[in-house]
């Protein structure tokens, strides 16, 4: 089925904007984990497992995902008149599929293997370093994206 090509409208804002807020509320936390990593790569296990408790309720950040993901494809879906507007928006949803995939399958598996970082399996330290190392991945996608999100908004209010 092929959408017709509209003209950019009120609604089309309303999804940019909350594509917007919703991809800048998602980078903090991602950025988050990116600043402490240096910090907390070569603590000692004890250290490790005490400070991997401040992530506790930090999965309620996946309702703002859902709302990023939906939002996205939606003003990409309303920009469709507009090529490369739609095409940067797109582009910027597929940074955000692909944190999420790298999420799914590097850091929730270590989130599993440790109970959310309760238990101390004999290769904690491996999971650490995936579970680091694949939130870094995770934000450099996640930045990425919205930095072609906001590519995705200046070109449009230029045309």
């Amino acid at each position: 089925m092929r959408l017709p090509r509209v003209p950019s409208s009120h609604t089309a804002t309303i999804a940019f904007f909350v594509a917007l807020l919703a991809s800048a509320l998602v980078l903090g936390p991602a950025l988050a984990h990116v600043l402490e990593l240096p910090n907390k790569i070569d603590l000692p296990r004890e250290e490790y497992f005490i400070v991997q408790k401040a992530y506790r309720g930090w999965s309620q950040i996946a309702w703002m995902l859902a709302v990023q993901i939906i939002a996205l494809a939606g003003a990409a879906i309303l920009a469709r008149a507009e090529r490369g507007v739609m095409m940067l928006t797109l582009l910027a949803l597929a940074c955000v599929l692909a944190a999420q995939g790298l999420f799914w399958a590097y850091t929730y598996p270590a989130n599993v293997a440790t109970e959310n970082w309760t238990v101390v399996p004999d290769n904690w330290d491996r999971l650490r370093w995936r579970w680091e190392y694949s939130h870094a991945a995770g934000a450099a996608f996640q930045l990425l994206g919205f930095c072609l999100l906001v590519l995705a908004v200046v070109m449009r209010e230029r045309q």
